[in-house]
């Protein structure tokens, strides 16, 4: 099964917690601390593996969890770094956010690596919050969450050369005659529902990777027929074969069939309107073929056409010549064929926050949104004395305490940070 789209789910690991301890040594009777910090967790990372095709992994595994890392030791031991999670995916895959759209990668190469989520920092023992005044504090860190967030994944296939056109003009047959591809072939429209891949070897040696894309339609750019199920695959093609029935078999136009295509494709994007194409003129076997082909010359003079035959091999090989010809005189590098248009129109623009929280109220509960003192309460070991000393300093310094008695907070009303909630003293 062919799949193109999917959404998953990504948690990294959680930082290992920092611990309290003490050095106990004889003849040392006033030892101090010694607890170590908590090892970092893991990262998410996406590496493109050549050997993958489709995502349809991620149909049956939608969720991914990295471990955490771990707790740290006595004796200022640190805790081990969890490894990181690695997850393939197949060349062509294109990652983003789905809650904010953000582009966060472009995944082309084989090793290509991006990381979708971090792993949190770990917690720092009690050592590293010895200071002059407190030489044993009885306080350590929880380990810093892992990111979290949902990912849509997006595939476009990769390939030299794409065979576009009409359904049933013969872009199945043509992969099967020049390819060890064996496409779904038949005597109707829309044969082929996905893009099918086949590796092209000529008699000189060359080889280059061509595809099968599924035909289009009129109206194709807004979503009609396969719609854009075809057209973003377009996209990552190097060379546009136009596959056109000079027959007629279907009572069509060859002249109209082209145009049709063009407009389809420049629609989509105009980037496409650039990209180098040939015509291969099918079916010269069938009569009226030459007819066609003549009228078609005529209408298009300015286009490189090629009259083949994909049932008869007739005109193949110097069809395949001049694609590996103008495919040795492009560069290799799809980026540097194609303007990545993705990264340029999903830039992301971050305003700075003018205060750090935001507090709202709700009947006598006043909620203080702010991502870092959220991250802070997860952080925070409420069961010891020092931490719950720390945590109130934190609150005060930022101006928090002051910003809810402007709001009208008063002694026992209750605040919520995150998911803890305490008493408003004075």
């Amino acid at each position: 099964m062919f799949t193109d789209h999917a959404s998953i789910y990504v948690k990294a690991g959680d930082g290992g917690n920092g611990i309290v301890s003490y050095r106990r040594e004889k003849y040392v009777p006033l030892g101090g601390p010694a607890g170590g910090d908590g090892g970092k967790g893991a990262d998410i990372i996406f590496v493109v593996d050549e050997g993958l095709r489709t995502l349809i992994d991620f149909r049956y595994q939608k969720h991914f969890k990295a471990p955490r890392g771990e707790n740290g030791g006595t004796k200022n031991r640190h805790g081990a770094n969890a490894p990181d999670m690695i997850v393939k995916v197949p060349p062509g895959t294109l990652v983003r956010d789905a809650k904010t759209g953000a582009f966060l990668g472009d995944l082309t190469e084989h090793g290509a690596r991006l990381v979708v989520a971090r792993g949190g920092r770990g917690g720092r023992g009690n050592t590293r919050f010895a200071t002059a005044v407190n030489k044993a504090p009885d306080m350590a860190e929880r380990g810093e969450p892992g990111e979290e967030r949902y990912l849509e994944l997006e595939l476009r296939v990769l390939a030299d050369v794409g065979l576009v056109g009409f359904p049933s003009v013969g872009k199945s047959t043509l992969l099967a005659a020049v390819t060890r591809a064996r496409p779904k072939v038949g005597s109707y429209h829309f044969t082929t529902l996905t893009p099918e891949l086949g590796v092209v070897e000529t008699a000189d040696g060359r080889d280059f990777v061509i595809a099968d894309l599924p035909g289009l339609i009129e109206g194709a750019h807004e979503g009609h027929g396969l719609g854009h199920e075809f057209l973003r695959h377009v996209e990552r093609t190097r060379i546009i074969v136009h596959v056109i029935d000079m027959a007629a078999v279907d009572g069509r136009d060859p002249v109209e069939d082209f145009r049709v295509i063009e407009h389809e494709l420049e629609a989509y994007d105009v980037a496409l309107a650039d990209r180098p194409r040939v015509v291969a003129a099918n079916k010269m076997d069938l009569p009226d073929a030459a007819e066609g082909l003549e009228r078609f010359r005529k209408a298009y003079p300015e286009l490189e056409v090629f009259p083949i035959s994909g049932a008869t091999h007739q005109g193949l090989d110097a069809l395949l010549r001049r694609l590996a010809s103008m495919l040795d005189e492009l560069p290799k590098d799809l980026k540097s064929v194609v303007e990545d248009t993705d990264e340029q129109s999903h830039k992301v623009y971050r305003l700075e926050k003018v205060e750090p929280f935001t507090i709202r109220r709700e009947g006598h509960e006043f909620i203080v949104e702010s991502e870092e003192l959220e991250k802070l309460v997860k952080m925070t070991n409420f069961q010891q004395f020092d931490a719950v000393k720390r945590f109130q300093r934190i609150l005060k310094n930022r101006g928090v305490d002051d910003a809810l008695r402007k709001r009208g907070a008063t002694e026992g009303d209750s605040i919520r940070i995150g998911d803890m909630v305490f008493d408003f003293v004075e």
